[in-house]
């Protein structure tokens, strides 16, 4: 089954990208000739995902504009302060109007098969409140410090040094039940502590991507997905 929406995380700072995120948000910048964005939006179109919403804070006038020209029937959903990624999550869910859905990091650049894709074909509501996008840590490219999980053989996940497994790094990419997000204080929190709560029960799963994939987050990440992308 494959969600009907999908929340694209924008709104981040981009302190680490430098000069670069002075005048203008790190998902407006360019791998390629196309901008972070706009490759985050061909993923979801390509995953034929029909409502997408994007968060918005740093240069958030910059980002409707651009939204309006490249992605016209997208919904923007604006933070005056940061809520960080679950609180993001948490007040999008009325414009996702969905669940459960898909969340994408704006600051990957992948190739190979679509991740969203990926994640529709692997999605067991049976078993799963959460299923998480990995990368084996040798292929993380731009990824600084270790991986975040281990992976069991039927894909259950344990944080990283709790199972003797191979170790994953998140690669930014989800789908989640929006009832996962219940029960947490305040606007502002992670997906980290909602994840923990998953694995204590069970309930969160991961797949593996086969494709490359880079995390752009510092600016020596452009160069580092453009030489993936031309290989």
């Amino acid at each position: 089954m494959t969600p009907g929406a999908v929340m694209i995380f924008a709104a981040g700072l981009g302190t680490r990208m430098g000069a670069l995120t002075r005048d203008r948000p790190k998902p407006l910048i360019e791998v390629a000739g196309v901008s972070l964005l706009d490759r985050a939006l061909a993923l979801a179109r390509g995953a034929g995902v029909a409502r997408i919403v994007v968060n918005t804070h740093a240069h958030a006038r910059q980002m409707q504009a651009h939204l309006a020209r490249a992605a016209p029937g997208a919904l923007i959903s604006h933070e005056p302060e940061l809520l960080e990624t679950g609180g993001g999550l948490a007040r999008a869910l009325p414009l996702l109007d969905a669940d459960p859905v898909f969340t994408l990091n704006a600051d990957m650049v992948w190739s190979g098969p679509n991740p969203l894709t990926v994640l529709a074909a692997t999605w067991d509501p049976s078993r799963m409140d959460a299923l998480l996008c990995l990368v084996p840590r040798a292929e993380a490219t731009g990824h600084a410090g270790p991986g975040d999980f281990f992976a069991a053989p039927d894909g259950a996940l344990a944080r990283r040094g709790a199972a003797p497994a191979a170790d994953f790094v998140y690669a930014g990419a989800q789908i989640i039940r929006a009832g996962a997000l219940a029960g947490h204080a305040g606007p502002v929190f992670s997906l980290n502590p909602v994840w923990d709560r998953l694995i204590a029960a069970g309930r969160l799963f991961g797949c593996v991507h086969r494709g490359a994939w880079v995390d752009v987050g510092r600016p020596e990440g452009i160069a580092l997905a453009e030489a993936a992308l031309a290989r």
